[in-house]
């Protein structure tokens, strides 16, 4: 018998595993989104796991419980209680879709304390509920609100000479504030809208909607939605002799949806997305993700957001020194909190390394930056809410 040698990563390997739970859309109108950010979490454990060597991450290495929420808050519900309940995990990654986080933090992790980090979910309703002590401290995203895209989506409409158009939108928590922040500024910077039709995900048809937004005849389509859905409206739209002028979400921006309308109907669409200074972090990920992720590219939206998301929670749980919710919790405060002096760390196997020493160290802060002027500068012209 011959006796085979582990490889030197395997020998490395710690013994047990912390595993956190992840709660994204895999099937339904935003499928591609939970099957991008999956694939954005596999890559961030793995850099991190193979930076932390023997020694482990707390002790472990990192791994996740990846569960389907189905693109429905009642499924999402469901599966995040199986994780906190049965395998007692102090943290979730998810949901993708506002729909899906706000029922998951509101029925579950709050109440139980453990830890939710959303990549994608961007409704102001997350805001106020932390506001108002709903979220209790236990939520948190990787990503900016509809606060702020609806009023910059408003204004580069505007910009670009849309300064009329229809409107269709998902009828849900992320449509329904998508539409309020940009209704808000559109018409107050001098925008007309001639209709507003929502749609319900899922649908077989879309022809009714369709027909109602063209009333009017409006010059341009503001679309607010998922790929999975937009794909048929975008094409009724088309087949109805709707104009070939639309205004995007970010979420838009997949290659699916794209290829099912046909990308000479999209020529010279707008969109907007939040978006991120290129940085090393950004171009490691741009140069590691497509190689891994079997047919997505970095562009993919909720991909670097989900980096971002599980970086920040595996780098927590380094700096909490136990896989212990409140200690996740109060960790991703100070690593992600901004302190004066402090070394600034970027993704990538040195990257992950340094920061590894720096938590043994008791020096680790991770520094993100967002610019958020122009908008604030828009929305200080608007009237009083």
């Amino acid at each position: 018998m011959t006796a085979i040698a582990p490889s030197s990563a395997l020998a490395q390997a710690p013994s047990c595993t912390h595993t956190v739970g992840m709660v994204v859309s895999l099937t339904g109108p935003a499928a591609r989104f939970g099957q991008a950010a999956a694939k954005s979490v596999e890559l961030a454990f793995n850099e991190i796991n193979t930076a932390a060597g023997a020694a482990g991450v707390a002790g472990c290495r990192l791994a996740f419980d990846l569960r389907d929420a189905q693109s429905q808050g009642s499924v999402a519900v469901d599966q995040a209680r199986q994780l906190v309940d049965l395998r007692k995990t102090p943290a979730i990654l998810g949901g993708i879709i506002s729909s899906v986080s706000i029922p998951v933090v509101t029925s579950v992790t709050a109440p139980a304390g453990v830890v939710q980090i959303s990549p994608a979910s961007t409704s102001p309703t997350l805001t106020r509920l932390g506001n108002e002590g709903t979220t209790k401290g236990w939520f948190f995203r990787t990503i900016t609100s509809d606060a702020l895209q609806g009023t910059a989506a408003a204004k580069y409409a505007l910009d670009q000479g849309l300064r009329t158009l229809a409107i269709i939108h998902v009828n849900n928590d992320f449509g329904v504030n998508m539409l309020a922040e940009f209704r808000r500024a559109y018409e107050a910077l001098g925008g007309k809208i001639v209709s507003v039709t929502p749609y319900n995900q899922n649908q077989p048809s879309y022809a009714a909607e369709v027909t109602n937004a063209l009333k009017g005849d409006p010059p341009a389509l503001y679309f607010i939605g998922y790929p999975g859905d937009g794909t048929t409206v975008i094409r009724t739209w088309l087949q109805q002799g709707g104009p070939r002028k639309f205004l995007f979400n970010d979420g838009m921006n997949a290659a699916d949806f794209i290829r099912g309308v046909g990308p000479q109907f999209l020529e010279g669409a707008l969109g907007t997305s939040s978006g991120t200074n290129r940085t090393p972090s950004t171009e490691f990920f741009g140069r590691a993700y497509p190689a891994m992720s079997g047919g997505f590219d970095a562009g993919a939206p909720a991909a670097d957001r989900a980096f971002d998301a599980a970086a920040i929670l595996g780098l927590a749980i380094a700096h909490a020194g136990k896989f212990e919710a409140a200690a996740i919790r109060d960790s991703i405060r100070r690593i992600t909190g901004p302190t004066p002096g402090a070394e600034v760390v970027h993704a990538g196997p040195e990257g992950f390394k340094r920061a590894l020493q720096l938590i043994v160290n008791g020096e680790v802060t991770t520094v993100g930056q967002m610019t958020t002027e122009d908008v604030q500068a828009v929305q200080a012209r608007l009237p009083a809410r």
